[in-house]
Order: structure tokens, then sequence, then C-alpha cells
């Protein structure tokens, strides 16, 4: 209704299921199971309260609200609330605590107590919520106060193809090419002129030197639209790094809160895997896209891994104990 269109068949009855042992899982409440969108029926269309992209972005917003509402947590503070993800099972991991002191983010796959009677529950340890969580924020930190990282992010976008020493460089080639051509072209038709060659000789040899011609000039026209993609990175890499500035100053004065509002801005997910981190960037490149998420940074293009200061968008070749769970609980 709200983007102006009206369906029936949206919904359809379940009968409710008894539940004959306490191993097996409740299920969602209700009889009531929204059907697929190609079943639903059109009724009618009426004029739209907000448009199709308005809509999908307020239930992305939404959905993003419910998984990382405080509701869900109200007794201990974990800087990474539902923002972590196990590696092994791409299951999100939500936080523990053991005897009031110990924190631990555990992946939902090894609770679920249907898996566990069928024995798949999953195998990753629990992680020490207080060192993923300083490590983390070190990481950031870093990122902000050395924005340089985020641009050599961006170059590598494009697998450096459009690098503008690159750029340069292929231009001056494409046009010493194209003056080389055009100077065979002038040669041919003098010796022509001359009757040096005859006409069917001629013309032949002048369609093969155009065509070299034309897929010349198709490559210099690529080449200008890649300058140009390259000059609009170069202006979401200074935005970014206008970011890192104005956010850098109040860092090392943050308070809990403050940390976790940032990391929500900045981080769209952390992915354990056993030893290994891996941190998902979010980085606004304009003011606007301080409010939203904006552009996702991942570390496919980050191909230098700095140790032991932890920096770059990966924590990689981490001790076990460092991330891992010893002797508090059983993992």
């Amino acid at each position: 209704m709200y983007i102006g269109k009206v369906f029936a068949n949206r919904e359809q009855s379940a009968p409710a299921q008894q539940r004959r042992s306490p191993l097996q899982p409740v299920g969602e409440r209700g009889s009531v199971r929204l059907r697929d969108a190609s079943e639903w029926i059109l009724v009618t269309q009426i004029e739209a309260i907000v448009s199709p992209e308005l809509f999908e972005t307020v239930q992305i917003k939404l959905q993003h609200n419910r998984q990382t509402a405080k509701r869900n947590n109200k007794t201990h503070n974990y800087l990474l609330r539902s923002l972590v993800s196990c590696g092994c099972c791409q299951t999100a991991c939500t936080g523990v605590t053991r005897n009031q002191k110990y924190r631990y983010y555990r992946c939902r796959q090894k609770s679920e107590v249907k898996r566990l009677k069928e024995g798949k529950n999953c195998s990753a340890r629990y992680t020490p919520a207080q060192q993923l969580d300083a490590l983390v924020w070190q990481d950031l930190c870093h990122v902000l106060k050395h924005p340089e990282t985020i641009a050599h992010a961006m170059e590598r976008l494009r697998d450096g193809q459009w690098l503008p020493q690159e750029l340069q460089a292929r231009c001056a080639t494409l046009h010493k090419a194209q003056k080389s051509l055009q100077q065979q072209i002038e040669r041919l038709t003098q010796a022509y002129l001359a009757e040096v060659i005859a006409l069917e000789e001629y013309r032949r040899r002048r369609a093969d030197l155009e065509t070299q011609l034309q897929a010349l000039t198709t490559q210099e026209r690529q080449l200008a639209a890649q300058s140009h993609q390259h000059i609009e990175m170069t202006q979401l890499a200074q935005g970014a790094e206008a970011f890192c500035h104005r956010i850098q100053q109040g860092l090392e004065q943050a308070t809990f809160e403050q940390k976790r509002q940032l990391v929500e801005l900045l981080i769209d997910r952390v992915v354990v895997t056993q030893e290994q981190v891996e941190l998902r960037y979010v980085i606004p490149t304009s003011l606007r896209g301080e409010q939203s998420r904006f552009c996702h940074l991942r570390i496919d293009y980050f191909g230098e891994h700095r140790e032991p200061e932890l920096g770059g968008f990966i924590l990689s070749h981490l001790q076990p104990q460092q991330l891992l769970a010893t002797g508090e609980i059983d993992p």
C-alpha cells in the first residue's frame, strides 16, 4: 500500500504443530505464514505514499534496528553487539557471560537444541569478548588515523586498471600507434597516386589500416571513461579522508557509547574463523554517507598485512590463545 500497490493472497494459514518433546524447537509463533511474492495477487494500484526506493531503504533500516536493538541485551556491554559472525558456519554470534566476569561471543549454532540433538552443532570455539573488542577498536583507530589506507584500497578496487600512471602510459602508447597508422595511410595514398600500386591493392591495404585505427579509437574512448572514473574515485577518497580527519580527534577520550556508535557506523561485519578475524568496513565518503552506510571496502582489496601492529582491514596470523577461550568454559 505504501508504494501504491495492494495485494491479496499474501498470507496463508498454517496448522499448529504439537510439540512432543522438550528437545524439539518451539518454532515461530502464530499460525499464519507469509506466501512467496510470486503467489501474491495484485488487486489494484493507488497513489503511492513513498517511492519504492525509500520503502526498501526503510525496510533495511528496520531490519538493522531489530538486529542491533539494545533491548536484546540489557545487562552486559558488548562493543561488537550483533556485528560478529562465525566464519565456520556463517551464523551470527551472540554475547554470553560466565560467572559474571567472563564475556564471550558464541556462535548461535552451538546452543540450538535441535542441532545439539542431531550432533551438528558448530565446532567454533568461544571468542573472548574483551580481547576481540580491543583488537577491533585498535584496528579501527589505525584506519582512522591513517586514511591513506582507504585511498590505497580504492586504487586496488579496479585491479589497478585505472591508476593515473598507467592511464597516461596507455594513452601515450595509443596516440603513438594512431599517429603511425595515419602516416602509413598517407604513404599508401602517395604510392597509389604515384601509380606504384594498383587500385585494388590500395583499397585492401587502406581498409586494413582504417580497421586498426578504428580499434585504437575505441580503446581511447574506453581510457577516457576510465579517466573519468578515476576522477570520481579520487573525490570519494578525498571525502573518506576528510571524514577520518574529523572523527579522529576524539578517539582517545571516547566513551563506550561513543565507541559503539562509531563501530556501528564504520563496521559492517566482524567474521571470526578460529584464530583469524576479518573486518569488513563501511567508510562514508560524503556528509550524507555519515548518516547511513555508503560503500563497502572488502578485505580482498588489501594485500598488506602489518604485524604485530594488526593494522589494515584484516587481523590475521593471531595466536590461538589470543582469541580462543581456554579454561573457563568447555567450548
